[in-house]
């Protein structure tokens, strides 16, 4: 089977949507049966696999969504890109970078890594909920641990922290010995 109009339906559930969704989710809002959404997903990745296609298929946070493909969206992000994401510091990407690849990690280490206070870094990266706190450390003060969340792992386009570019031996040195 083809399933045509299946993957027409699902198409305009994702469509719809703004948040990506699994395969059980899209399941149930297009009332298909999850073997019948997989074969539609094989078939929207084929059609949007296309160099005449502007979006693409793409499995973000362990859901499927439509995206501008990459090399589009960098010319048109600046025009339909949130407006109160705005554009990152240096300083925050690198406060960003520490947390995303460090996690779970405290205030301090970062500060050492770094060498400089982080205290508006962390405050601006919470407001925007690229971080938050996932727990206390066991240690002295009980500092509190930060880690990115899913609103990261969108702005990235990952499916999980695991697919963070691997960092050169130098840094992940750095990393290791502020720790």
């Amino acid at each position: 089977m083809d399933f045509n109009k299946e993957t027409a339906l699902l198409e305009t559930v994702l469509f719809l949507e703004s948040e990506p969704l699994s395969v059980k989710v899209l399941s149930n809002r297009a009332q298909l049966s999850e073997e019948v959404v997989e074969q539609c997903i094989e078939n929207l990745k084929e059609k949007y696999a296309s160099e005449s296609s502007g979006i693409e298929l793409s499995m973000i946070t362990g859901g499927w969504c439509l995206i501008p493909k990459k090399e589009y969206w960098t010319v048109l992000k600046e025009l339909y890109g949130s407006k109160k994401e705005g554009r990152l510091s240096k300083s925050a990407m690198e406060t960003l970078a520490i947390i995303a690849y460090s996690q779970p990690i405290t205030r301090a280490e970062i500060e050492s890594i770094r060498g400089v206070g982080v205290d508006n870094m962390i405050r601006l990266l919470l407001d925007r909920n690229l971080i938050k706190e996932v727990g206390k450390k066991e240690a002295p003060g009980r500092p509190t641990l930060f880690g990115t969340t899913k609103e990261f792992l969108k702005l990235f386009r990952l499916n999980s922290i695991s697919e963070l570019p691997k960092l050169d031996e130098d840094d992940q040195e750095r990393f290791e010995l502020a720790r």
